[in-house]
């Protein structure tokens, strides 16, 4: 959907698609009917949608068209396997896999310069940009590592580190106002860090204000919510020569999701005991942890599958100073459970 506006993009998707997955209908709201269509050779994986711009991303290419009637198509680039049709796009910056595996792609839209940068030494798995465009989060398919580039000069401003076993990244989003950024993974878990960005210092917007919304009550005490944070080892973070897990920044907050059983769960084969790729979904399973900020210290989290559900967190400070991430609500939805 583009922001609050009248238009929708849609592609087909599911058991009973109502349009083919090789196409996109750009849906005016308004005028209840479809007024741009766009037909590939193969699955669409994700549109993004600017008011300028129409973003296609496909297994290997990603389209660049006009947002105009009919639409003009302004380039197309070749990525590596991209079956989540990652792609993030801001109002001076496109970014997405780059030809080869853990390469980045980012491309100025107005001039059309493209930089490539070697994030990772796995398959990108998830990525996230900042509201302002300034920052871009990445993780691989390895999980333990959320890394972070400016999107001016390209250079890496931080590593966060998860964990250190491997997991499955479910999503990553940055907080409206650049200074954060969350994670989900299979491990049921949220994580909240500080993000680092060069127009503003670290917690710049963690004031008296972002206070009022906590609570001893329920921020309070001990729990998987605890500050972490950079000093998670330490006087060991700072001893010379041992690995670098003991220096590495972990999050500050962390809290519990709920994922339900059936990462797996698919549509059901003539072999039973064998779930097939969910048509028209990008990686063919239900979206779990999905992230979205209403706020700086509000985060919903939503998962689909058989148990499709919403879960909110808040963000304060408990009485001894150190942030917490609680939960404080959920709800299913669409008939789940």
């Amino acid at each position: 959907m583009l922001g609050r506006a009248n238009y929708i993009a849609l592609v087909g998707g599911g058991k009973q698609p109502k349009f083919p997955q090789n196409k996109v209908i750009i849906w005016d709201d308004a005028k209840q009917k479809a007024v741009i269509t766009l037909e590939f050779r193969t699955q669409v994986h994700r549109v993004r949608l600017s008011r300028s711009r129409i973003i296609i991303a496909l297994q290997n290419s990603i389209h660049v068209y006009a947002f105009s009637s009919p639409p003009e198509k302004l380039s197309a680039f070749e990525t590596a396997d991209n079956p989540l049709g990652l792609c993030c796009l801001g109002s001076r910056v496109l970014a997405f896999p780059g030809r080869t595996s853990g390469q980045l792609q980012i491309v100025e839209i107005e001039s059309g310069n493209v930089s490539f940068i070697l994030a990772h030494g796995s398959p990108l798995r998830a990525m996230d940009l900042s509201p302002d465009g300034e920052v871009l989060a990445t993780a691989s398919e390895t999980g333990t590592l959320i890394r972070v580039f400016s999107t001016s000069n390209f250079a890496r401003l931080a590593e966060l580190r998860r964990g250190i076993d491997h997991a499955l990244i479910f999503s990553i989003a940055i907080s409206p106002s650049n200074t954060l950024v969350a994670v989900t993974s299979d491990k049921s878990t949220l994580h909240i860090f500080d993000l680092p960005h060069p127009l503003h210092p670290l917690r710049s917007e963690w004031t008296s204000s972002n206070k009022q919304h906590s609570s001893s009550g329920s921020l309070g005490g001990s729990g998987p919510g605890d500050e972490i944070g950079s000093q998670k080892w330490g006087i060991l973070g700072k001893i010379p020569l041992l690995p670098r897990v003991f220096s590495d920044i972990y999050s500050f907050a962390s809290a519990h999701i709920e994922i339900g059983d059936d990462l797996q769960f698919g549509v059901a084969s003539a072999d039973a005991s064998i779930m097939a790729p969910i048509p028209g979904i990008p990686g063919g399973r239900p979206p779990k942890g999905i992230i979205g900020w209403t706020n700086d210290h509000t985060v919903l989290v939503i998962g689909a599958g058989r148990d499709c559900r919403w879960e909110k967190f808040i963000l304060g400070e408990g009485e001894d100073g150190k942030r917490r991430c609680v939960r404080d609500g959920w709800r299913r939805y669409l008939g789940g459970g």
